[in-house]
């Protein structure tokens, strides 16, 4: 066996399904002889997109893999690692590199050393004895602890050396740990001594498959729960707990209840300062729980941490509850639903002139109103791409069940969501995936959505069409004024009919449920969808 035969046997070994990749790179051959299906994207970022969208619905259980050529290939890749590892989304990159004698000649692209900053790992592979060892680490880095993208160079003469020897690998097992025993135990006083605790649950309850559990613990203190914008379907948002999501947009409930606390209990989240991020008002105590401890006091002051997996912790947190806690908190919980089901009511009212509009162009909110009323949403996986559309459908988009809302957003690349959903549907053969993107985001990635009608893979594109930049409005007026800096435009149903997909323009609130009901018959046959919607320019965000 050569060096690109032993990495496609240990990457069957791993579970691999698919192999994200633009060409040129040896394991593109080596992958397709082991019936590990090659899916050849039309630009390297969106290959990335597509390793990173399958890691997230699998949770890290199973992690996507996504190979380019040295070079120039895997140059044009840097963008969707870079959009990894600020999501800390566990994936494989596997770029081909020059030949070993030409790595230290000018001008050579070392992607090991070039990618350094944006993964967790990266590493150049010496010779081909050393992939086993290399693979075994790169697995263990993305399946314990805080996970992220790890990058494996391997020169072409790497890939073509022949391995001596019977090769010794086996799946590597995630490692979790468990929060201190004392520790748990401070932490448990702190939360029955709050008044009006809140849970911060970030992307990390995911990963876990903690959902479960957090909202036993909600239930149990009781407290209120929002979430991060990766972190968003961890508690459903049918649960009269659940706060909502926030990014820059929120619903009203997050402002309202982050407002009454007087102790925050982040879990599986880093509490990362980032203008994408919810804020978190200064004054509250925080009770910090994540599985890497570089992050605790990192950007915000913790009062106390706990440091584990976030299953674990809440396993451990609820049982010291019910130790701990004296009397039952029945009326609470009762009283604490009750309030939260009238702060959504009114919120809702007051935007209801947006969510039941039938002006022409459409309002993005009525689309969003018909979209989720008409879909199943349990059955159903929804992400969103950057700018507008992250904040105009992260609010109003309920979720039902957990794993069904990819958010994302500490980095805001436009285009990114396109690649993740095609990697979500991958995952989710059964479930109806739904990017929804601005025309903006489409012109930076527009193109592979004939990678998704060339491989079957039958998403639903949702793109609302506006032709401006209506989310920097504010910051480019004289240029917009004197020049048109902002308009964009395009008929991109034609563009997809061009491509190969089935396709609707739709001008008129009272088409949009015929147009999503044809396109879910689409997508259930397999074949991909877009739907375009002429909108207005659309700044209204809620941001209270």
């Amino acid at each position: 066996m050569n060096g690109a035969e032993i990495i496609a046997e240990i990457l069957r070994r791993e579970g691999t399904e698919f192999l994200s990749c633009y060409p040129r790179n040896p394991l593109i051959e080596a992958c397709s002889k082991l019936d590990i299906r090659p899916i050849l994207c039309r630009q390297e970022r969106v290959g990335v997109g597509m390793a990173d969208g399958f890691s997230r619905i699998r949770r890290g259980r199973q992690i996507g893999v996504f190979a380019a050529q040295h070079g120039p290939g895997i140059e044009n890749a840097f963008p969707g690692v870079a959009q990894a590892y600020s999501e800390n989304v566990p994936l494989l990159i596997l770029p081909a590199g020059m030949p070993l004698a030409q790595h230290y000649k000018q001008p050579t692209f070392r992607s090991a050393e070039v990618f350094a900053p944006v993964t967790k790992w990266s590493a150049l592979a010496h010779s081909v004895q050393e992939l086993p060892a290399l693979l075994r680490r790169a697995y263990h880095l993305m399946r314990s602890g805080k996970s992220g993208p790890v990058l494996i160079e391997t020169p072409v003469d790497v890939f073509d050396a022949e391995f001596e020897g019977t090769l010794d690998y086996e799946p590597v097992k995630p490692i979790l740990s468990a929060p201190d025993g004392a520790a748990v135990i401070e932490a448990v006083k702190m939360l029955l001594a709050a008044k009006n605790p809140l849970i911060w649950a970030g992307a990390g309850i995911h990963y876990a498959q903690a959902s479960e559990q957090l909202i036993a613990l909600a239930e149990l203190l009781p407290a209120p729960v929002m979430t991060t914008n990766p972190g968003k379907s961890a508690i459903a948002e049918t649960h009269p707990l659940a706060l909502g999501a926030s990014t820059r947009s929120r619903p009203r409930m997050v402002s309202e209840f982050m407002g009454r606390a007087d102790l925050v209990f982040a879990i599986g989240s880093s509490l990362t300062r980032s203008s994408f991020n919810p804020p978190l008002p200064e004054g509250k105590r925080i009770l910090h729980s994540t599985n890497e401890s570089a992050d605790i006091n990192k950007d915000y002051r913790a009062d106390h941490a706990l440091v584990g997996d976030a299953k674990l912790v809440l396993e451990a947190v609820t049982e010291e509850v019910k130790r701990q806690m004296s009397g039952d908190s029945g009326a609470k919980l009762k009283a604490l639903k009750s309030d939260i089901a009238w702060v959504k009511k009114s919120w809702l009212a007051d935007w209801s002139p947006h969510l039941d509009s039938d002006e022409v162009p459409m309002n993005q909110y009525r689309v969003l109103r018909d979209l989720m009323a008409t879909v199943d949403r349990d059955n159903t996986i929804v992400t969103h791409d950057s700018g507008s559309p992250r904040e105009q459908t992260l609010p109003f988009w309920e979720t039902t069940v957990a794993g069904s809302y990819m958010g994302w957003g500490k980095s805001t690349q436009l285009g990114y969501g396109l690649g993740i959903n095609m990697g979500a549907k991958l995952a989710a053969s059964d479930k109806l995936c739904i990017n929804i993107m601005g025309d903006a985001a489409i012109g930076m990635t527009g193109m592979d959505i004939e990678t998704a009608a060339r491989n079957n893979i039958g998403t639903l594109t949702v793109v609302f069409n506006n032709s401006v930049m209506a989310a920097e409005r504010d910051v480019l007026v004289t240029s917009t004024q004197k020049y048109g800096t902002l308009a964009v435009g395009g008929n991109y149903s034609l563009v997809a009919e061009g491509l190969g997909l089935a396709s609707m323009r739709v001008e008129r609130p009272g088409d949009i449920i015929p147009a999503i009901k044809e396109a879910m018959d689409v997508t259930a046959s397999g074949k991909p969808f877009l739907l375009e919607f002429i909108v207005k320019e659309g700044y209204d965000f809620s941001r209270e």
